[in-house]
């Protein structure tokens, strides 16, 4: 199991890296799985070495990954922790498939329940939306059990009910980013105004995207 993740962790590294080979103002990659996310000393799911490494900490048991998961999701956490913690999952999830599924399906569950209700959570239908469209990214179709599922729609529903956070919207641009064009830049233009009032998320558009120090997230998400 172990060479089987090493051998999926060193594709997805080829992958970004073949990215930022190409890296434009109009690039297009997949940006929720090769760009991490700035959570400061937030927590998160454990990695290990620099932001860049894309094989997490070998020793993590990833049957504990949806459970893990959940308690972090559940604690509230900061739109772009959620995002980051959904970006690790993914890539454990190359690993142990049977926990990402597991992952996948309760986290489904969970925003089918919150959309039963008179005042829906809206966290708990971004996190699924988020995840499927993270899955779309970073996972090869044999092995992505949300093929075929929008998680954008899960995100815009979100939105609805959310819409004055910029966070929401920065994770719905990067979604977007290279795919359609007026939503995407509804989604950067509103995240980027919002930023002046988030510290996070101030820091995390001011930073190299994709590992380009030349270009911005602001910068990328803007096709400056």
């Amino acid at each position: 199991m172990k060479r089987h993740f090493k051998f999926e962790s060193r594709f997805a590294v080829l992958t970004c890296l073949s990215v930022l080979v190409f890296v434009t103002a109009a690039l297009a990659g997949p940006p929720l799985i090769c760009h991490p996310f700035d959570i400061g000393k937030e927590k998160s799911l454990p990695w290990a070495g620099t932001s860049w490494n894309l094989s997490g900490n070998e020793g993590y048991d990833t049957s504990h990954l949806a459970q893990d998961t959940l308690a972090l999701l559940d604690t509230k956490a900061p739109v772009i922790v959620r995002m980051e913690t959904l970006r690790r999952a993914t890539l454990y999830t190359s690993k142990d498939a049977k926990a990402g599924k597991e992952l996948l399906t309760r986290l489904h569950a969970r925003a089918g329940a919150a959309d039963n209700t008179k005042s829906p959570d809206a966290l708990a239908l971004f996190d699924f939306g988020y995840l499927v469209e993270t899955y779309n990214q970073g996972l090869r179709k044999d092995q992505n059990p949300a093929a075929g599922v929008d998680g954008y729609d899960f995100v815009k529903r979100a939105l609805a009910i959310r819409s004055a956070d910029p966070e929401m919207e920065f994770a719905a641009a990067l979604i977007t980013l290279g795919r359609a064009q007026v939503e995407h830049e509804e989604h950067a233009r509103k995240a980027i105004a919002g930023a002046k009032g988030d510290p996070l998320l101030s820091r995390n558009l001011t930073k190299g995207f994709m590992g380009n120090e030349k270009q911005t997230v602001a910068d990328a998400l803007a096709k400056k």
